[in-house]
């Protein structure tokens, strides 16, 4: 069997060292060193103004290691995988406000000219009713458009010289209910699980399809070993929609996509991890979201609830990014080293872990708190 990293795994002596690092880390060894990233950054403009150099990449300067996996894309990630994509442009015009539609077909209010730095006001979805779906946003997912496959071969290339050093390969997704939350928007869409059921089914069939043909295409050049999901399901006290909901609207079509993929697959004795990825208080979906076969989960936002120490002793076998809280590393360094001095140490025992802030890191966190963070990170990570 050709050990290429696609029809079977790269020997380990040829694999990168970020590589050798992240697989160890999906298998759970207990006491390795901890893979060095981060989620991301809402400070970065805050950091230049308190003199972080700009002439030194960022992976230098906090000492993360090089990705050890490589991300397939294509198949959306807060917003649904439109081609094409809604025009955007500016629809109405009221004073020192003006409303947008944007690429993902929302009516968005905003500051006239300005689009970054506040949060936007959504005042429609583009999904309404059944009608709403069929005439302006089913097509938009037709997983046979050409479109989604013109440069196929040269991103495929690229993956398959990725796996040949051990990369993970991994197939980004938008996760089921942020697709739905996209399509029809938050409050609406807790009516429409009620009232129009035929419709959320609908919806959720198209995120199969496009999903499983999109993968497929991918699968006949590479073996994909993760599944990344991002679903932002929860909020600050739980899930935003029943376990019943779930297992009703989410997880068929969650199975159904794991299980083809799994079929598929070049190397068939190569392990596929399933990740889930959302904000807010995750623990009451662990339970659901393995029953589909999550075996990564991240980033369990400590201001949420998440007690990381807590989850991972309920749930051994469960590999875990993230659960470093964002409001320790504003509060200085001496809040920050009894963070992570409690934190660090027994999930870098107990294996599978990566810290990483449990969201972007804000900009609340100064320049020199945040290489603190990163110093003692290093110090106690190994």
């Amino acid at each position: 069997m050709q050990q290429d990293g696609i029809h079977a795994m790269v020997p380990r002596e040829r694999m990168t060292e970020s590589a050798k690092k992240l697989r160890d880390t999906y298998a759970m060894k207990p006491g390795i060193p901890l893979f060095r990233r981060e989620f991301g950054y809402f400070t970065l403009e805050r950091w230049k103004k308190e003199g972080m150099p700009q002439d030194i990449p960022l992976e230098t300067l906090f000492q993360y290691d090089p990705p050890g996996n490589h991300g397939l894309g294509q198949l959306g990630w807060c917003e649904a995988a439109f081609v094409p994509a809604f025009e955007d442009k500016v629809i109405e015009r009221r004073g020192e406000y003006e409303v947008v539609q944007d690429y993902a077909g929302r009516h968005v209010l905003f500051f006239t000219g300005r689009r970054n730095g506040f949060m936007p006001t959504y005042l429609t979805h583009p999904v309404r009713d059944q009608k709403t779906w069929e005439e302006n946003v089913k097509w938009r997912l037709d997983p046979s458009s050409g479109e989604r496959y013109r440069n196929l071969p040269e991103r495929m290339a690229k993956a398959q010289e990725a796996a040949g050093k051990g990369l993970m390969i991994v197939q980004n997704i938008i996760g089921a209910y942020m697709y739905l939350r996209s399509l029809i928007g938050p409050e609406d869409l807790l009516i429409a699980f009620v009232d129009q059921p035929d419709l959320i089914h609908s919806c959720m069939q198209a995120w199969l399809d496009l999903a499983d043909t999109v993968t497929a295409r991918h699968q006949q050049y590479v073996t994909i070993d993760e599944l990344f999901f991002g679903e932002d399901i929860c909020y600050n006290h739980g899930p935003l929609i029943s376990p019943a909901m779930m297992r009703e609207f989410l997880l068929p079509y969650y199975q159904q996509l794991v299980t083809n993929t799994k079929r598929r697959q070049i190397d068939k004795t190569r392990h596929l991890y399933l990740q889930i990825d959302t904000d807010g208080f995750a623990p009451p979906v662990i339970p659901l979201y393995k029953e589909v076969g999550m075996d990564v989960m991240s980033p369990f936002e400590v201001a949420a609830g998440c007690d990381l120490l807590k989850i991972a002793r309920e749930h051994p076998d469960l590999v875990m990014f993230g659960g470093i809280d964002k409001r320790v590393l504003a509060q200085g360094k001496e809040a920050i080293d009894e963070f992570v001095e409690r934190i660090i140490p027994p999930m870098r025992e107990r294996g599978g872990y990566i810290p990483t802030c449990d969201h972007g890191v804000p900009e609340e966190v100064s320049y020199e708190n945040y290489l603190h963070y990163r110093k003692r990170c290093v110090e106690l990570g190994g």
